[in-house]
């Protein structure tokens, strides 16, 4: 764990807090960014985050907060990204050159992509901001920060062009309740984790619909097709994409009531606009921003991508739900 040194988790919301549950397992101390200095102020007060996973209890005596994304990096060796897709370059944007940030072991474990240039996070970091692709790693897999905060048992992978960096990633995030694997496919797994949110949201928006179990297992199947032949297309390497870091992200963001794509595709679903849906869940479905970003990319590509294509039309254009699913179910799904 040396080579790691001081460990550092951005973002103030449920997913950077059930990393910081994880990596404190491992870790006597880590460093935490949050951009609102009341969120912090609260925290230290009470001994948990005062807006997301409050049941997990913290020793506050182990944290270091941060405010100022540039003291954080002044202070940190390795960052663990855990913000929204949609903003992290306004995070980003606040780094000064003289930080370091280039210097740094960064641990993406962001489950989007960037707008608008709509760049998976690690060529992101590694055009805008020269980070060498064995200084970069992503979390993959099926790991919602509910289940980590109830101790249950969860399975990630964490992929690097560097497997043995790779491995001693794993470790770090490794405990009685977490068991990481490793990988070299970081693209694939990128956009796995993309898509899978896409998906997710046409599940919702069938559950919303009133589609029973076989109709979602029929959505699903094919939606794993439409996940292979994207991302090979992207990245034609070889995979098993029925692995846990593919398919078995999607299956659980799918079907997860935990799963806040789910949520907002019912939502979406049950009639609400696309506007109020997203008010009233108070939480950012990543999938809307994916699902935009993916159609674009997919100009380039040209892959048959009907389920995405159809959650386009339902977010950006305006399409009736009740209208796109029933054109899948009549002509597409099999």
């Amino acid at each position: 764990m040396k080579q790691l040194g001081r460990i550092a988790v951005l973002g103030g919301g449920t997913w950077a807090t059930a990393l910081a549950k994880i990596i404190l397992t491992q870790q006597t101390h880590i460093n935490w960014y949050m951009r609102r200095p009341e969120q912090i102020e609260e925290f230290l007060k009470i001994g948990h985050n005062p807006f997301y996973l409050s049941n997990v209890p913290f020793n506050i005596d182990r944290i270091s907060f941060f405010s100022d994304i540039n003291d954080l990096v002044s202070n940190s060796d390795t960052l663990i990204l855990a913000v929204p897709s949609p903003f992290l370059k306004l995070h980003l944007d606040k780094l000064k050159k003289e930080s370091g940030f280039e210097d740094k072991f960064i641990i993406s474990a962001i489950k989007g992509i960037i707008p608008p240039e709509n760049l998976l996070v690690t060529d992101y970091l590694m055009t805008y901001y020269n980070i060498p692709s064995d200084r970069l790693a992503i979390v993959a897999g099926p790991c919602h920060a509910e289940e980590i905060a109830m101790e249950r048992l969860t399975y990630p992978t964490i992929a690097c062009s560097d497997r043995e960096k790779a491995s001693e990633v794993a470790a770090l995030f490794t405990n009685r309740f977490v068991k990481a694997s490793v990988s070299d496919d970081v693209v694939g797994m990128e956009l796995a984790a993309v898509l899978k949110n896409v998906y997710a949201i046409a599940s919702g928006v069938c559950h919303g619909l009133k589609y029973g179990d076989n109709f979602q297992a029929v959505l699903v199947s094919n939606a794993i097709q439409e996940m292979k032949r994207f991302i090979a297309a992207v990245s034609p390497v070889e995979r098993e994409i029925l692995d846990s870091a593919y398919v078995g992200d999607l299956l659980v963001t799918a079907y997860s009531s935990f799963s806040r794509n789910r949520t907002f595709g019912s939502m979406v679903g049950r009639g609400y606009s696309v506007k109020s849906a997203q008010i009233e869940m108070e939480m950012i479905a990543e999938g809307y921003y994916g699902t935009k970003c993916i159609k674009e990319m997919n100009e380039k590509y040209m892959v048959h991508i009907p389920i995405a294509d159809a959650v386009y039309r339902i977010l950006y254009d305006n399409s009736p739900a009740k209208h796109e699913i029933k054109r899948l179910r009549e002509d597409i799904l099999k």
